[in-house]
């Protein structure tokens, strides 16, 4: 036993040498595929990422990550994977842009596609298109905290769980704060009720009366198209326990897992102000969530109106 035990350790002694004279090795490779990535993005979307990204304001701890997790470099290959759709995938046009205000803003916007590209999109713009660049935070539904990888990854790229001390702390840290106060409901809309709102949750607009916060509605357009729904399973969306399973024919065929090239057009409205009692009675909270849904309805109802095609 002691000649196996001396053997053993042996063993680990060589292996922490190696890996000790391994590391620089392992770094200068990390090192060299970082800055061959950073070239490759600039020169495919025009941008210049690295610059960007010192212009975002992050207040970092001891360890590289924000109070909430966020970590400016798994941030920054999340929002290249972004970018690349939002410029050459979807082609996106934005208007307004100019009408985000700079501290903290409530984004509140339709929902939709099945898979939450529309965020991916919102946060492009915000970083791309907007000025100064802004990183997004979002809120995400609980149960995506108990998908594997997803629950390490949410939180790395800015997404936070939607709870209303998550909200206020980060609105109090001057962030910008994506809302789909459709929900789970608004992302699995079927074909036949694209564009059409459901209804919006009071919370958003609690949140916004509470810290003083102004409310910018935007409108997505492109999402409604990329996958096509005809109809949910919600026998099977229950025992997976997901908000939703819908029925997408496109899967069936090669290569339709991947989203329909719609073109995204994205619209910011200006500012919106309320002011009042947070803790007011639902009723009076909901005439005020009704103005927000009116307006990116219309906003919806406009754009659409506008488009030529679902794809240019």
């Amino acid at each position: 036993m002691p000649a196996n035990n001396e053997q053993a350790s042996s063993a680990l002694v060589r292996i922490g040498s190696a890996a000790r004279a391994a590391w620089p090795w392992a770094r200068r490779v990390r090192e060299a595929a970082g800055e061959t990535l950073d070239s490759w993005m600039s020169s495919l979307l025009g941008e210049d990422f690295t610059e960007r990204l010192q212009r975002v304001p992050v207040s970092l701890g001891s360890s590289g990550v924000d109070p909430f997790g966020l970590d400016p470099g798994w941030t920054k290959y999340a929002l290249a994977s972004a970018a690349f759709l939002h410029r050459r995938y979807f082609r996106t046009d934005v208007y307004g842009a100019n009408q985000v205000p700079t501290g903290r803003v409530l984004l509140i916007a339709n929902h939709s596609g099945q898979i939450p590209i529309d965020g991916a999109i919102i946060g492009a713009t915000m970083f791309m298109d907007v000025e100064p660049p802004r990183f997004v935070r979002a809120m995400v539904e609980k149960w995506s905290q108990s998908i594997p990888f997803v629950s390490t990854l949410f939180p790395r790229v800015g997404q936070v769980v939607g709870v209303p001390e998550n909200a206020r702390r980060l609105l109090e840290q001057g962030e910008a704060l994506l809302v789909f106060p459709e929900g789970a409901r608004g992302i699995s809309k079927t074909f036949d009720r694209r564009y059409q709102l459901t209804d919006f949750g009071l919370g958003f607009m609690r949140l916004a009366i509470e810290t003083k916060t102004p409310i910018i509605p935007i409108a997505v357009i492109g999402g409604e198209e990329q996958y096509i729904s005809v109809g949910n399973l919600d026998t099977v969306a229950k025992l997976l326990r997901m908000p939703s399973f819908p029925v997408i024919p496109q899967f069936l065929l090669p290569g339709g897992q991947l989203p329909l090239p719609t073109k995204y057009r994205v619209y910011f409205g200006e500012p919106m102000h309320f002011t009042g009692d947070h803790d007011d009675d639902d009723a009076v909270i909901e005439e005020k969530v009704w103005l927000v849904k009116a307006t990116i309805q219309s906003m919806l109802n406009r754009g659409i109106k506008a488009r030529r095609s679902v794809f240019w």
